[in-house]
């Protein structure tokens, strides 16, 4: 069939078109049935689909998390206590602000129960953190090794938390040694200090 022959064709004598007219006709005619649909209906149909299948995908791993979490919900739990029970006890070897001064002086304590000569005892100003506080001591020893090296095993094993740190030995006269050291010891901050700190913080991310 020609495009002459296409031209000539009347709708109004579709019944005595050739059969394969028709059948050509008639393709045509559904294959612009299924173009119409899909451009003015599937179209927007399938995006939403796809739009939906990814909900689901999403929806699907969210659940999973949860139900993984709930599944494991008592041993988080569990674990949580146990971090709680931890952090407890470690809380309980740091003193309060009114312990400070105690500490302080065992620290000293120690020292002259070894026999040792302080040259330097001068706590410094405390650096106060989120939930404790320390204050460094800067200290100068004169004594024996012995009885050095016992004044530093005393203070590791003082019932609160305190540490040595930047230490320097020098030999001196007479067979004894010279130690500098920063002896530090820590504090928890009571629920009057915490709250003050976090209404800084406030105040200052506000400003910002």
């Amino acid at each position: 069939m020609t495009l002459d022959d296409l031209n000539k064709l009347d709708l109004k004598t579709l019944a005595d078109w050739p059969l394969p007219t028709k059948l050509a006709a008639l393709g045509l005619l559904c294959a612009a049935i299924v173009l119409a649909g899909w451009w003015f209906d599937w179209r927007g149909g399938m995006a939403t689909l796809d739009a939906s299948k990814q909900k689901e995908t999403e929806l699907r791993s969210v659940f999973t998390t949860k139900k993984n979490q709930a599944i494991n919900l008592e041993a988080y739990t569990k674990q949580l206590a146990d971090i709680e029970q931890a952090f407890g006890a470690l809380l309980k070897q740091l003193p309060n602000k009114q312990e400070m001064d105690a500490l302080i002086t065992d620290v000293n304590q120690a020292g002259l129960g070894r026999g040792l000569q302080f040259d330097l005892f001068k706590p410094d100003a405390e650096t106060v953190s989120e939930f404790y506080a320390e204050t460094p001591i800067r200290v100068k020893v004169t004594g024996g090794y012995h009885d050095v090296a016992a004044f530093v095993s005393d203070v590791s094993k003082l019932s609160r938390i305190v540490t040595l740190q930047n230490i320097g030995l020098e030999p001196a006269k007479d067979g004894v040694l010279n130690m500098d050291a920063i002896v530090k010891t820590y504090r928890y901050l009571d629920d009057e200090e915490v709250i003050a700190r976090k209404q800084q913080a406030q105040a200052k991310e506000q400003k910002k």
